[in-house]
């Protein structure tokens, strides 16, 4: 396993926070989440070396509540200016989230514990949505022209409105793209924001929320509170008119029964078992680059990242050594520059479901064929990226999430076998093919999964901003991204217009049986003039 050997803390021997994260930047951004009185505090650690980067105060429900009314007054003072003025703060964000790209890279590095390259698509991710949203905001949300009961009679026009206060809910996985990616569509939409980012990554998500002010958001639209769920997500629930949450299968099913039962929409990202395809006809030297990024970008801790390979059996022999050589050559690192290809996972949780995982696979007859072992000696959370051949359905690793650089490798027959292997999940999240000829496509259009990528690892379907991207079966309900990433946003009008005469009183004059049979000719009429 290649390292990258970092400059470290001659007091401490531990890789220090980056110069770009002082003291004072960090108590800036906290002093941004507000709170009454005595806070408790929650002190989070860098994943790279446990040292420690700042005390999180953590709110109350009363605090919550004040700062959900914040959000709301004074009313509709957001939602009231011209959508133009609502995009042109989105787009001056993308130009200040590329100007500040290495600080945002940093926090992002510094509480995750994720690569610089991985960091930067994070960077590169929010301008994009930005820039999106800001351009295709006035297309999606513009009243529409719907086809009226009587041609020429009956006028109709479809309005969207704000839904009034959004919580989201974001992981710290991607602290960047899920702390503010989700935030941008509901903000332009004219709603107002609040948002309990986990407290290992909140920093990020107080940085994303500090460069939209200084763009031209106003402060209390988009408010940020930290504490745990369990504590204030009762709150967070009860002040919101539609919550987005990106997180694990077992919280989104409480969090979808609690939305329920208050009648509240809700978009769920949810958890995944994502399969990756390799035909007997692809190109080996992509798929095996893909391959690793697609299981090993941010350390495995990735929703779309790929667990479950499938490779035929004519391919398999070449492919299977190529993958593991690719495997074993990645650099792993805790290096706040672009030197490491793969970081530190982001807690002893991550590192100990990942090292459990394996170790009950190879226990029930898996083998090793790179990686599986924990390497404190690079930083206290990382793990090697683990490739596992012969798992069996009794492993844990077989069925479910590890969240980690775990990927278990299958052989197949015929491409029948493998999409009925690949589908025999409840998770329906992503998924990849690799195929030199349209074989690709077709299989791709039969798996069970929200987004499927031909001969790319994830990145193809997420990058196209424009079309929607979430989850099926327990993989979550809702989409983010295109069109529907914003009206989801938006409660939907329709005004019907009736042009003349009210439709009552030709139904009178005409008498019950004569308006039946009118109203029948009419409607063989219009199928035959091919309305619709």
């Amino acid at each position: 396993m290649a390292i990258i050997e970092s400059a470290t803390d001659a007091a401490t021997g531990t890789t220090p926070l980056p110069a770009s994260l002082t003291n004072d930047v960090r108590t800036r951004l906290i002093s941004r989440v507000r709170t009454s009185g005595d806070a408790p505090t929650v002190t989070t650690h860098a994943p790279f070396s446990g040292h420690p980067i700042g005390e999180s105060p953590q709110r109350t429900p009363a605090d919550v509540g004040a700062a959900a009314a914040s959000a709301r007054s004074p009313p509709g003072e957001w939602a009231a200016r011209p959508l133009a003025d609502r995009a042109k703060v989105f787009l001056r964000l993308h130009d200040l989230v590329l100007d500040h790209r290495k600080e945002l890279m940093d926090v992002v590095q510094a509480e995750n514990g994720k690569s610089r390259r991985d960091a930067f698509l994070e960077v590169g991710d929010i301008a994009i949505t930005c820039r999106y949203y800001a351009r295709t905001a006035a297309s999606a949300l513009a009243p529409k022209r719907r086809t009226g009961l009587i041609p020429g009679l009956t006028s109709v026009e479809e309005l969207r409105h704000p839904k009034g206060l959004v919580t989201i809910v974001s992981p710290w996985n991607y602290p960047l793209s899920l702390g503010a990616g989700d935030t941008i569509p509901a903000l332009i939409a004219g709603n107002a924001v609040l948002q309990k980012p986990d407290n290992q990554t909140a920093l990020t998500a107080l940085a994303a929320h500090d460069l939209a002010i200084r763009a031209g958001l106003p402060e209390d639209v988009w408010q940020i509170v930290l504490g745990r769920g369990s504590s204030i997500g009762d709150t967070l629930l009860d002040a919101a008119d539609y919550v987005m949450f990106t997180g694990s299968t077992e919280s989104g099913r409480r969090i979808a029964a609690e939305a329920g039962r208050r009648l509240v929409d809700c978009s769920l990202e949810l958890g995944g078992k994502n399969a990756m395809l390799v035909l007997d006809d692809a190109d080996l030297d992509r798929a095996v680059e893909g391959a690793v990024r697609a299981c090993f970008s941010s350390s495995g801790q990735l929703c779309i990242s790929i667990e479950r390979m499938y490779v035929a059996d004519g391919i398999y022999d070449e492919f299977v050594p190529r993958f593991v050589e690719a495997t074993k050559a990645l650099k792993l690192g805790a290096a706040y520059d672009f030197s490491a290809e793969m970081g530190s996972l982001t807690s002893a949780d991550q590192v100990e479901a990942t090292d459990r995982h394996v170790r009950d696979a190879v226990a029930a007859g898996a083998t090793v064929l790179a990686g599986g072992r924990a390497r404190p000696d690079l930083g206290p959370f990382f793990y090697e990226p683990t490739v596992l051949t012969g798992v069996t359905d009794s492993a844990k690793c077989f069925g479910e999430e590890t969240f980690g650089p775990l990927v278990s490798i299958y052989r197949f027959a015929t491409d029948d076998d493998a999409v009925a292997a690949a589908n025999a999940t409840e998770y329906g999240l992503n998924a990849s093919v690799w195929s030199r000829s349209s074989r690709g496509r077709a299989v791709a259009a039969r798996l069970h999964a929200g987004t499927v990528n031909v001969n790319e690892a994830y990145a193809a379907a997420w990058g196209s901003i424009d079309a929607p991207m979430g989850g099926m079966g327990i993989s979550g309900q809702g989409r983010r991204h295109g069109a529907v990433g914003i009206t989801k946003y938006t409660e939907v009008q329709t005004v019907a217009q009736q042009r003349l005469m009210n439709l009552a009183p030709p139904m009178r004059r005409l008498g019950d049986q004569g308006f039946a049979e009118t109203l029948t000719a009419s409607l063989r009429l219009l199928k035959k003039v091919g309305w619709r």
